[in-house]
């Protein structure tokens, strides 16, 4: 590998400007100014911060990708505005195909989404609707018929839908690999050199495709799902183990429970006029042996648990056999489960953008509870890691936007929602690190971002962060993304 300078960057805990030095894909000098080596690239920087790149920690690759050219639902406030979105994209949409579209949220809608009104504007056309939290869809009856689902009057919910994600694009390999490609490209260039993979797919052997096509521009933990389960332990993997390429083996990936927006969250106490408490996907007594056997061949384990009810089945499955892992989501916690969660050493796998898009949905259906809601702040007063993510395609896969929202708690302009739950900016970002230090060392990989100003003392400013330049994002020593002002 060639040799880089970094001339003239501010890092964390120096004062004055500085050089660096890459070289075969790791930081290998740090000082005020630095002879550069033969052949070594010099880029000045001119002041510009360098810390390493960000991770998102829970993304659904391939469901991303496909959401970029999908029809955007997301600003829908009822069934009735869908359906004209729906009629209004009939005429642009490629024959032979279902149209699909992707974002709606129905938790606050007024009216009811019900499979004979897509029939009305679409007939004959499949119709398939992805909510934004992927819990669950609105689908025409020939779009039924062409995921091969049974036959219902509204939703297809958790169990009816989720094993039929992966069967409504049908584009070729390689056509998906390209839009994988591009949408990791487009996280890099907002300073993203990581990501852990928890699409619904046999991740392994998509990843190694994709890695062996030189189609991979930022690392992967390829999750694996239980079906997919033995070809991972015949390969013997653990989490962590390189697989090919910037490609590494991630978790176990088990849903336990729902989504808040499709109610379908397993709570302690019933949604608000019901009797209903939500879905247990996984109970404990399926997921324990589940989980001493990944645990017993070297596999962490992610465990999505958004209801407080699922998170102790998660939590009581943690400590009965001592794996290790995540609570993925950790949407609604009892007082006593935060505790418990930092003190099993347990990582708490959240995505702050959540909160912005579901406080009224919480403030509605979590009535009475939403101070324990999405509790960075407790978990992080609790001694817990956290690790931030996005869920993409549930939100974007903005790192910055996951930032932001954990230490403002809502979007720019709104009131805090819970403030007493936010994070110290510098704790949000270092949950977003990947467990690297703010501040370069000597022997660190040099999986870098170039950026136009320190992001700690930008966060200060609600929103602020969201417009942060990316001059530039090194994985591995190599510039995965970099612009015009960098040279």
């Amino acid at each position: 590998m060639t040799s880089l300078v970094l001339r003239r960057v501010r890092r964390a805990g120096v004062d004055e400007p500085g050089d660096v030095l890459v070289r075969d894909g790791l930081v290998r000098a740090l000082a005020p100014s630095l002879a550069v080596p033969t052949g070594a690239e010099v880029i000045d920087c001119d002041g510009r911060f360098v810390m390493p790149g960000l991770w998102d920690q829970h993304v659904h690759a391939t469901q991303w990708a496909m959401s970029r050219r999908r029809l955007d639902l997301s600003r829908a406030s009822s069934a009735a505005q869908v359906v004209a979105l729906v009629a209004a994209a009939l005429p642009d949409a490629r024959p032979g195909t279902p149209l699909v579209g992707h974002g709606f949220r129905d938790g606050l809608w007024p009216d009811e989404p019900l499979v004979a009104d897509l029939d009305a504007v679409a007939g004959d056309v499949p119709v398939v609707l992805v909510s934004g939290d992927l819990h669950c869809a609105w689908a025409s009856t020939a779009g039924l018929r062409f995921l091969g689902a049974r036959t219902v009057p509204g939703l297809l919910r958790e169990g009816d839908w989720l094993p039929l994600q992966g069967g409504i694009d049908r584009w070729p390999d390689d056509a998906v690999d390209g839009m994988v490609e591009d949408a990791l490209r487009a996280a890099a260039a907002r300073g993203v050199v990581g990501v852990v993979d928890f699409e619904i797919a046999d991740n392994l052997a998509v990843w190694r495709r994709r890695s062996a096509a030189g189609r991979v521009p930022v690392r992967v933990r390829a999750g694996v799902w239980q079906a997919y389960l033995d070809r991972v332990l015949h390969d013997e993997l653990h989490t962590g183990d390189h697989v090919h390429g910037v490609v590494t083996q991630g978790p176990l990936k088990v849903i336990v429970d729902g989504s808040l927006n499709t109610r379908t969250a397993w709570c302690d106490e019933p949604y608000p006029g019901t009797v209903d408490r939500g879905v247990l996907s996984v109970p404990g007594p399926t997921l324990e042996p589940l989980l001493a056997h990944a645990h017993a061949h070297g596999l962490r384990a992610a465990l999505h648990a958004i209801g407080d009810a699922a998170a102790r089945v998660v939590l009581d499955a943690f400590e009965a056999t001592g794996a290790r892992g995540s609570v993925e989501h950790a949407q609604l916690l009892s007082v006593a489960d935060v505790t418990r969660l930092a003190r099993l050493g347990l990582v708490a796998g959240v995505q702050p953008a959540h909160l912005v898009d579901d406080r009224s949905v919480a403030d509605q259906h979590w009535a009475g509870r939403t101070g324990r809601a999405f509790p960075y702040g407790a978990l992080h007063r609790a001694g817990a890691r956290l690790a931030l993510g996005s869920d993409a395609p549930v939100a974007p896969l903005d790192p910055w936007l996951a930032v932001d929202a954990a230490v403002h708690r809502g979007a720019p302009g709104d009131d805090a929602w819970h403030p007493e739950q936010a994070l110290p900016a510098a704790t949000a970002l270092d949950a977003s690190l990947d467990g690297q230090p703010r501040g370069l060392r000597v022997g660190m990989p040099a999986d870098l971002v170039v950026l136009d100003d320190d992001p700690v003392a930008v966060a200060a400013t609600p929103g602020a962060l969201l417009s942060l330049g990316v001059s530039g994002t090194l994985v591995d020593g190599v510039w995965v993304h970099r612009d015009r002002s960098l040279g």
